[in-house]
């Protein structure tokens, strides 16, 4: 196989995994040796075993780290500070992209950052949608108040007010309390719920 016709069966930001590109060849284990060859030339990345990304030229977009992420663990949705800093809602810029998976929490350090896994039961597994971040690229994202309930879960003595006031939460414009509180109520959290509720307190209270 040449890194051309690589390029022509890969995704158009250049991911992809080993297995989609044994299937049907008729010899693996020569593959498996020009992937070797390409990271070490530098045409390919590779992000993590079984998880490679082509380089430009060969790429045709820039691969967005929120891809990334998803494709280094298949079940797992971008949220936390990550989603929050998307969105607008935190002003710090985020060094590591943080996500939610089922899986075991895990770090990833990769050719393009740092990827930061942090666990949640299947029944807190819930509140993002597919949204394309940039042309041609879709990626799963926690919701505004999803992405603040996970941080308000996963983040010890959430529920004081002086760490809820540090957060110095921005809401967009459409932003909805009510769906908050219901994001709250499914964490079936004692904690997260009675943060949210100071944090809307504080929002009422300071404007």
């Amino acid at each position: 196989m040449k890194i051309d016709e690589l390029a022509r069966r890969v995704a158009l930001n250049g991911l992809f995994r080993t297995g989609q590109i044994l299937s049907g060849v008729a010899n693996p284990a020569s593959v498996r040796r020009q992937l070797v060859r390409w990271t070490q030339s530098g045409r390919i990345l590779q992000l993590r075993r079984g998880v490679y990304a082509l380089r430009k030229p060969y790429a045709a977009l820039d691969l967005h780290p929120f891809a990334a992420a998803n494709a280094l663990k298949k079940v797992s949705y971008v949220s936390l500070q990550s989603a929050l800093s998307h969105y607008g809602m935190i002003p710090e810029f985020v060094p590591v992209t943080t996500s939610v998976t089922t899986g075991r929490p895990e770090e990833i350090e990769t050719p393009l950052g740092r990827f930061q896994f942090r666990h949640a039961s299947p029944g807190r597994f819930f509140g993002f949608v597919e949204m394309e971040i940039s042309v041609e690229q879709a990626v799963l994202i926690a919701t505004p108040q999803k992405a603040l309930v996970d941080l308000l879960y996963l983040t010890a003595h959430s529920d004081r007010v002086d760490y809820l006031r540090e957060l110095r939460i921005e809401r967009p414009v459409d932003f909805d309390p009510g769906a908050l509180r219901s994001a709250a109520y499914l964490m079936n959290s004692d904690k997260v719920v009675r943060a949210v509720m100071r944090l809307i307190q504080l929002w009422e209270k300071e404007g």
